[in-house]
């Protein structure tokens, strides 16, 4: 500090670094002056290309569209037999693995059969020692029988040897039933596959002691080739079905009960013979082949019957319908390739292909795919949709799960 508080000026290596300070601070207010008239000049020009990402759309079409009626159904086997043991024995040899399908005829278990050859061994002998009785009492009776006729033997005598001819028969037939039975038993032993089909879980293992009179189950067969679907519509269709059966095959859907899938195609095969007074409906069994096992005893699916044909309905692809705040909605595509909001009421569903009750006409196009990329007012670049990917909204024909 200089004399009275007054600052001492810099000198040399201070005023240098001032300077240099002062040309640092300059360029810096040059550069934002620069970038504020860069900006401001940009600002005053034309806005970029406003984007128009590319969009599959769809048509919407008049066509006829099959009424259906959907309820949730549970598969059945078409047969399901549990296998049991008709004799008392140990069993020896299990011959099947666990999931096997197994044709009719397969042996599965096998049971200690010594028991049993040996009473066919002895049924055999009985069989044969009363045979050659019998051959005995046929001749002594021949014998008396010329006896009698040239008067040297008795009435008497020629009926004795009728009742021994009798007897020895009668014993014979015994002897054939008894061997017969004992074949029978011994044929037992090997537990066949009464039908053929898929074979559960082992429920006794090889080793363990089975007796007939307990009517312990050994292991379950189901038969999934065809394979059953049954479930329950309003009587108020009964009239409806019955006239459809009667002129034509009622055809009916099994899908998934989550995304509605669609699994298999079958036939209405039977129509129940009463109405449940509790709840109004009627019982139906439906008939699949299963010729790819999609449908599974004890699964649940959604079932589908065909109960009339719409004619004429605006239909659009089911993956075009978005949910909205006001309901369901279409972004349509007007001739410009903008889009907007059209809310919709919908009707029946079938094959991919939804009919739109009100707020669309046919001709119009629609949006069948990224709803929730798009916003209205934006401008797209539609392409058009073909084949299957109409109904699924998918590159390929890949089924998608509907809105």
């Amino acid at each position: 500090m200089g004399p009275r508080g007054w600052a001492r000026p810099p000198t040399g290596a201070g005023m240098n670094m001032m300077k240099r300070a002062a040309k640092a601070t300059m360029v810096v207010v040059l550069s934002a002056v620069a970038l504020l008239a860069q900006g401001g000049s940009g600002a005053r020009g034309e806005s970029p290309a406003e984007p128009r990402p590319p969009v599959r759309v769809a048509t919407a079409a008049l066509r006829d569209i099959p009424v259906t009626f959907s309820a949730v159904g549970r598969v059945q086997a078409a047969n399901t037999v549990l296998i049991r043991s008709r004799v008392d024995g140990p069993i020896t040899r299990v011959l099947f693995s666990e999931g096997d399908w197994v044709r009719e005829g397969d042996v599965l278990f096998e049971i200690d059969p010594r028991p049993y050859q040996t009473a066919v061994d002895q049924a055999e002998g009985a069989l044969a020692r009363d045979q050659a009785l019998l051959a005995s009492a046929r001749s002594d009776f021949d014998r008396t029988a010329q006896l009698l006729n040239t008067g040297f033997a008795s009435r008497q005598a020629y009926d004795r040897q009728a009742a021994q001819l009798a007897q020895g028969t009668a014993a014979v037939k015994v002897d054939q039933a008894a061997l017969d039975n004992a074949r029978l038993n011994l044929s037992f032993t090997r537990l066949l596959a009464p039908i053929g089909g898929r074979i559960g879980k082992r429920l006794v293992d090889a080793g363990n002691l089975v007796r007939a009179s307990d009517g312990t189950a050994l292991a379950e067969i189901v038969q999934v080739h065809p394979i059953s679907v049954f479930f329950s519509v309003p009587q108020s269709l009964l009239n409806d079905m019955r006239v459809r059966q009667k002129t034509a095959e009622v055809e009916v859907d099994a899908a998934t009960t989550d995304d509605r899938r669609l699994l298999a195609k079958g036939r209405l095969s039977l129509i129940g013979n009463q109405v449940d007074p509790q709840t109004g409906t009627i019982e139906l069994k439906a008939v699949f082949a299963n010729g790819d096992d999609v449908l599974w005893p004890g699964q649940l699916v959604e079932a589908r019957i065909v109960i009339g044909t719409r004619h004429d309905a605006v239909t659009v692809p089911m993956t075009a319908i978005a949910p909205g705040p006001q309901g369901k909605f279409v972004y349509v595509v007007a001739a410009d390739s903008r889009i907007s909001v059209r809310n919709i009421a919908t009707g029946t569903t079938a094959d991919g292909l939804t009919v739109v009750e009100f707020g669309l006409s046919a001709g119009e196009r629609v949006v069948v795919e990224k709803q929730d990329l798009l916003a209205p007012g934006m401008t797209i670049t539609p392409e058009a949709a073909s084949g299957e990917d109409v109904l699924t909204g998918q590159p390929g024909g890949r089924k998608g799960k509907p809105s």
